[in-house]
Order: C-alpha cells, then structure tokens, then sequence
C-alpha cells in the first residue's frame, strides 16, 4: 500500500472508529499512525485497540504506528453551593485550600501546588479563558484575584496559568499507572501533555528506557520558551494548539506553529500539527474552506504529520475525515510551489559523516532522477536523516526490526518496509532493488540510490552510497 503523499496522517480512535473493521477502513483512506487517547481510555480498551490495530496490521502487511497520549495534570477548581455563580469584572474573587462549596467570592483550589507558585501579576484563566483572573496577592494557601474579564464560574472548570511554572512533575499518578501499562503494549509512541520544562521528560524516559518514544506535546509558554531544550531531550514534537490558544493569545499561535515546525526540522525530530484541522467535520461530510488551507499550511510548512482528533475520534464522518485530509496533502505536495517552499526551508547539515551521507544522497537522487532513495537502519536514524533532507525523491526505509518500522511510520516521506536482514553488501543491494520492484516504485532500468552502513549492523554509522540498477527481472541488483 504505498501512499500518494509524504506528510503522514495520525487519526485518533474512539466511539465513532474503535472497531476492527472502521480502523481498517481509517488505515486504507490514509491514517498511518492511530492514537489512543488516555484521558478517555481505561486499560482494558487501550489493550483492545491495540489488538485490532495489530490484526489490521497483519492482515494487510504494513506497519502501522501506535501513540498513547498521556492525561497530563488536569487542573480544575471545586464545586459550588448553587453549582455556578455570577461574577462581575473588577470584583475580588478568591481561590483557597478550604474544602467547602464556593460562592461569589472564593472557591476551593485542590491543587496546592498553584496555591504556593502563583505571585502577584499571574494570570488564571478559567473553562478556557472564559474567565481572567489576575492575582493580586498570594501567600501559599489562597490566592486573591480580581476579575478582569468573563461573568461566570461553575463546578470543576479546568485552570490554566500562563505565567506560572509549577514545581511539580507533568506526570500525575494517574499517568504513571497509563505509562505501566502502555510500555506493556506493542504500542510505538508516549504522547507527554503539558510539557513546562526539560526536566518533566527526565522521569518518563527513566521509565520507558528506550521502549516507546517521547513525543513532547508542546500547549504551554513555559515549553516555548526552552523549546530548543525540550527538543533535544525529545523523539518528536506535537503543535497542540487547542491549549496553546487558551495559554497564549490566539493571534501569536500561527507564528509559534512555524517556529516548532522549523525548529524540529533543524533538529531532525519529527513534529506533528494538531488540533481542530477539520473540526467541522465531527458532524459535516465536508470541511470549510478555512480548514482546507489550515491542512494546506501544515503541509507547505513540512509538517511530519498532522492530526485529527474529535474528527475521527467522536465525529459522524471519521473515514471521510482521513480521506479529505489525505486528498488535501496529496494535491498540495503536487503544487508546483511546494517544492521551492520546501527547499527554502532546508537547514545546514550537521557536521557528521551520517549527514553528510543523507545530504549527498538527497542531491545525487534528485539530480540524477534516480526511482527512491533506499535507506537501511535498525535503530531509525538513517530514516530520520534522509527525511530531514526533505528529497523529492520517495525514500523507501529498509529495517529487521519491526518496532523500528512501525515508529518510523510518523516520519515524512518514509515508506518503511520490514525486511530481513542483509547477509552482506551484495545481498544488500539485491534486497533493496528486489523491495523497490515490488514496492511500485522502481522498473526494470530504473536506478536507485541506497545508503547503510558498513560494516552491516553497525548501529549509527551510515556510510555508504551505492547506485544500483532494477535488473531487467526486476529483482535483481545490477
């Protein structure tokens, strides 16, 4: 099943796509990677979809990535006497550790940890930023506020706080327990929400030691600000720009879009656009034209991957929702703009021979107009360097490992095929020609460019270039 397009297409399951049959219909309209969603999924379910993702991975022979996204800390205020209460902007309103039910002057705050960060000046942002609150004194056990805009409170509305970097770790016990049983799962990826800093991905990868990757939700200004850092400590990168919008002015979201994007790419970390991209489509078969270019921006940007949430999740058309996005991204990437747009955002190699292979490799494919670019790689580096270069030339990623296929399967451009291992250099080379015959995307006549390393199953030492022609068998390295 070889995809039309380079960007990849994540699609969460839930009510509307949980079943077999719908995840199969989701993976042939498009969907590369599924996400489960864990702030709605018991262990018991998660455990299920994974079982019918892997049988729609063996029935149709693809290797088909997984994310389990994480909760994170979910802040939320207590409840009220009357359930919810009126409040009028330049009024007091105070946030306190007192377990009784508010009313129009204070409320409890079962979160200590915002009690004792808060300081005068910080924002509270209340359902979304319904409701501003700005503090004007704190002391540790209540923080007083002052209205600023919003004229109302209910019942367990969530906080946000925009100025405050919490003390505390983005892992909450509910979390620890998810990651327990993720990492028990064929599942490829750990989705960490509300990301503040470096150091709340130092306990997660002390956990999942190697076995899934990070993937750093980035929805919060703290992680704009050590964005460079949180990248490195990082797998991949997630835009999630629904708590973005509520943290940051909506205006300043776009721009930060871009700038994660980029940033990723230099990095050669792959970053996924999320949010909201067909949010009409939970209940209309078609898009507006607004989400159109809002897919079409990622895409030109060179976006790893872009997602669909409630569309596929929850919506009345989650098939239909894969399919538009898939048709969008095709017909994009064959603008004649798209190339320029993507050559003009290509970063400076890093100074190692692995980069500087993927860099001629790129150039020699696209000037000799050779049929793939075929990589060779057993941790996933080779693929991730070849997708950096962002090729107009498909890359066809070759690995024994199939969780490194199926983790691969978020990456721009990468077409990943699990093969056995090559014997030697020759076998190699017939392998990789044998696989883009068979493939699509190779005749016989045709050249391919093939990179790995040698000695072979040396972990991170690309190293090699080798043209090699498509025998007139089409099996058959010449």
């Amino acid at each position: 099943m070889r995809r039309s397009r380079k960007v990849k297409i994540l699609a969460t399951l839930g009510p509307a796509s949980s079943e077999e049959a719908t995840i199969r219909k989701l993976f042939e309209a498009g969907a590369d990677v599924f996400r489960i969603n864990m702030s709605h999924a018991d262990h018991d379910l998660m455990r299920s979809l994974v079982r019918r993702i892997r049988n729609v991975e063996r029935e149709l022979g693809r290797p088909i990535g997984i994310l389990a996204d994480l909760q994170g800390p979910k802040l939320r205020v207590g409840k009220f006497k009357d359930t919810k209460v009126s409040l009028t902007p330049g009024q007091t309103f105070t946030l306190d550790d007192q377990d009784v039910p508010g009313d129009n002057t204070r409320v409890f705050l079962p979160h200590p940890e915002i009690l004792q960060s808060v300081e005068p000046g910080h924002r509270l942002l209340i359902d979304d930023g319904r409701l501003t609150l700005v503090a004007e004194a704190a002391d540790g056990k209540s923080v007083r506020t002052r209205v600023v805009s919003g004229t109302g409170i209910s019942d367990r509305k969530g906080v946000s706080l925009p100025d405050t970097t919490l003390g505390v770790s983005a892992l909450t016990e509910k979390d620890r327990k998810d990651l327990d049983a993720v990492l028990q799962e064929e599942i490829d990826w750990v989705a960490l929400s509300f990301i503040q800093r470096p150091e709340d991905l130092a306990e997660v990868r002390k956990i999942a030691r190697g076995r899934v990757g990070l993937l750093s939700k980035i929805e919060k200004p703290q992680a704009v600000a050590r964005l460079d850092e949180i990248i490195e400590l990082s797998d991949a990168l997630m835009v999630a720009r629904g708590d973005l919008g509520v943290e940051m002015p909506l205006e300043a979201v776009p721009g930060i879009q871009k700038q994660i994007t980029r940033a990723a790419r230099r990095a050669g970390k792959p970053v996924v656009v999320a949010t909201q991209m067909l949010e009409s489509m939970i209940t209309a078969p078609v898009p507006t034209r607004a989400e159109v270019s809002d897919v079409a921006t990622a895409v030109f940007e060179g976006a790893d991957a872009i997602m669909l949430s409630a569309e596929s999740a929850a919506g009345q058309y989650p098939v239909e929702a894969v399919a538009t996005m898939a048709r969008i991204a095709e017909k994009v990437e064959r603008d004649p703009t798209y190339p320029g747009i993507i050559y003009a955002q290509r970063s400076e190699p890093e100074a190692t021979g692995a980069d500087a292979i993927s860099l001629a490799a790129r150039q020699i494919a696209e000037t000799l107009r050779l049929s793939a670019i075929i990589t060779y790689t057993a941790s996933g580096t080779t693929g991730l360097r070849a997708a950096r270069e962002r090729p107009q030339t498909p890359i066809i990623t070759l690995s024994p490992i199939v969780e490194t296929a199926r983790r691969l399967s978020i990456v721009w451009g990468l077409h990943c095929v699990v093969t056995e291992d090559a014997r030697d250099l020759d076998d190699m080379v017939d392998r990789a020609c044998n696989i883009a015959f068979r493939e699509g995307f190779a005749k016989p006549g045709d050249r391919v460019i093939i990179t790995a390393g040698v000695p072979l199953r040396t972990p991170g030492a690309t190293n090699m270039l080798r043209i090699a022609y498509i025998g007139t068998d089409g099996l058959t390295g010449i």
